[in-house]
């Protein structure tokens, strides 16, 4: 639990954290708000925000874990191998990642993300199951002190998702390194029909695996991120703390020539929400702040008039609340959703199996081939065909008595809601209808909300001064590194880079282990020598 050290005593993350840098904290990294950041404060090398998957993998690496190829092992793509071959004493963190990715394809655009997907598991989009060439060892010398922070439990967003639904990926495509979903699972559930599973049993993994693979340490929850921000420093206060600059300091120089800041670690500030509701602010440091938060903070809005009526949703989960609660129960008029996605469809196939009718608007041609249905196999997903199936065959243009319990409108966007929950909606040639309706469920995605940053984050993607999101203006990185590139010690991996899927955003977090343990060795290798001591501190 992030508290407050007392003066004079350690904490217990202090006392953890003094394990591997020694006689250099004087207390826990923790300070009331009102208290400005002094020498004797601790800086840690990594922070990471968000404890989903990708702050998990991130902190397993970071952790000391390695993975190396297995001696039996052999890769299916023989060009991969041989280069894996060469370097078979190495970690894949300690080899050239531009190397071993280089000519890979996959559904990734981050090229480590691909190379680490088809080490964990080779060929899988051809169908194979092939086990991992990979095993892994705990090299304790490697562990670089970091602290995980998320709102709830381990886990992230999958403790909060719908848990009546299946997951689109595979239970495979879900694990996390060195703990096979397949072996977790069947010591927890029995008759296990299909290689799908339920959210609630993805986040239960994610909250064993932190527990089993030794990381509970690094983790703290409850803790909600407030600021993320810069520590700036004139030159001239520098003479007597030089010594302890970080090899990643940055000089900048003001627009007059004249003064001259240098560009410091970071200041995370947040609070902690307590068993009786309290909040307990905090304030610490760190060299380097990694972005795991995923997307599920912000869902899509329209941006019509009436949305914010409270009959207008925008989750599952409400939705779900109100079908529990049974406040559509006897209702006459049809729920409507907005949206053509997965999670579109799975409030259909909820409502349809709750006998609740259905008026389901979207802006795309069902023969549009950008559809998510159009890239499911039917023998896999065939829920979710059922509901492209209706989405096809069951729209407004035809006799609507024939399929009273489900109409779809496609190419038809929303105009506005009603207060007399009635929403108008334009088709693509520009004629209006209104429809009546119970509840109107906004399901079109959702986006990173990242208000803790400068600018809520809009100058770090690949479109500067727009909002942050997977798909069309991702975090910019470096491939390689996951470094922002437009802010250095800044690093971002899951959806955040574009990568939704759990089997790609662990390659983010191979990219950032490597490049920082690159750092820590050199930053080492300089006070060793002599020309760069101190401990980072701001």
């Amino acid at each position: 639990m992030l508290v407050l050290a007392a003066p004079g005593k350690p904490s217990g993350l202090a006392v953890y954290f003094g394990d591997s840098l020694g006689r250099k904290i004087k207390r826990m990294p923790l300070i009331e708000e009102t208290v400005l950041p002094g020498d004797s404060l601790l800086t840690l090398p990594v922070v990471i925000i968000g404890n989903g998957p990708s702050g998990i993998c991130l902190s397993y690496l970071l952790s000391g874990y390695r993975p190396y190829l297995s001696p039996e092992a052999i890769h299916p793509n023989p060009v991969l191998h041989t280069k894996l071959e060469e370097a078979r004493h190495l970690s894949i963190v300690d080899q050239d990642l531009e190397y071993l990715s280089e000519g890979l394809e996959g559904r990734s655009s981050n090229p480590v993300a691909v190379l680490f997907d088809t080490l964990l598991h080779p060929d899988a989009d051809f169908g194979y199951d092939y086990p991992p060439v990979l095993h892994w060892k705990l090299e304790q010398h490697n562990y670089i002190p970091h602290i995980v922070l998320g709102k709830g439990p381990p886990g992230g967003a999958w403790h909060s998702m719908e848990g009546s639904m299946l997951t689109i990926s595979f239970g495979d495509w879900m694990e996390l390194p060195g703990l096979s979903f397949k072996e977790w699972a069947a010591s927890k559930r029995r008759n296990v029909k299909s290689d799908r599973v339920m959210p609630e049993e993805i986040a239960c993994y994610y909250k064993h695996y932190v527990k089993v693979m030794g990381l509970q340490k690094n983790f703290r929850d409850n803790v909600y991120i407030t600021s993320v921000s810069r520590l700036y420093r004139g030159k001239d206060d520098e003479d007597r703390s030089e010594r302890n600059e970080d090899i990643s300091t940055q000089h900048l120089e003001m627009e007059n020539g004249q003064k001259s800041l240098i560009k410091r670690n970071w200041e995370v500030r947040g609070y902690q929400r307590a068993t009786d509701g309290s909040h307990v602010p905090f304030c610490l440091f760190a060299e380097n702040v990694a972005l795991a938060t995923g997307t599920f903070d912000s869902p899509g809005r329209l941006q019509v008039e009436g949305e914010d009526f409270p009959f207008v949703l925008h989750s599952m989960s409400d939705f779900g609340a109100a079908i529990s609660k049974g406040k559509l129960r006897g209702k006459a008029d049809p729920v409507l959703i907005v949206g053509a996605g997965l999670t579109a469809a799975d409030a259909v196939l909820c409502a349809y199996n709750n006998n609740i009718p259905v008026i389901h608007v979207f802006r795309r041609r069902v023969t549009d081939t950008s559809l998510i249905f159009k890239q499911l196999p039917k023998k896999l997903y065939p829920e979710y065909h059922k509901v492209y199936h209706m989405m096809c065959t069951q729209s407004h243009t035809v006799d609507s008595n024939q399929h009273s319990a489900y109409t779809s409108f496609p190419e038809h966007n929303v105009l506005s809601f009603k207060p007399e929950m009635k929403c108008v909606l334009q088709s693509a040639s520009g004629l209006k209808k209104i429809l009546k309706f119970s509840v109107a469920l906004v399901l079109i995605g959702s986006h990173p909300n990242l208000f803790f940053l400068k600018d809520q984050g809009h100058s770090i993607g690949h479109h500067s001064n727009q909002p942050i999101t997977c798909k069309g203006n991702p975090i910019e990185i470096d491939p390689y590194t996951y470094e922002c590139t437009k802010e250095a010690n800044l690093f971002a991996l899951g959806p955040l880079v574009g990568d939704n899927f759990v089997r790609f955003l662990k390659g983010g977090a191979l990219g950032i282990a490597r490049c920082l343990a690159i750092r820590q060795k050199k930053k080492h290798e300089l006070i060793e020598s002599g020309d760069g001591g101190g401990d980072g501190v701001p």
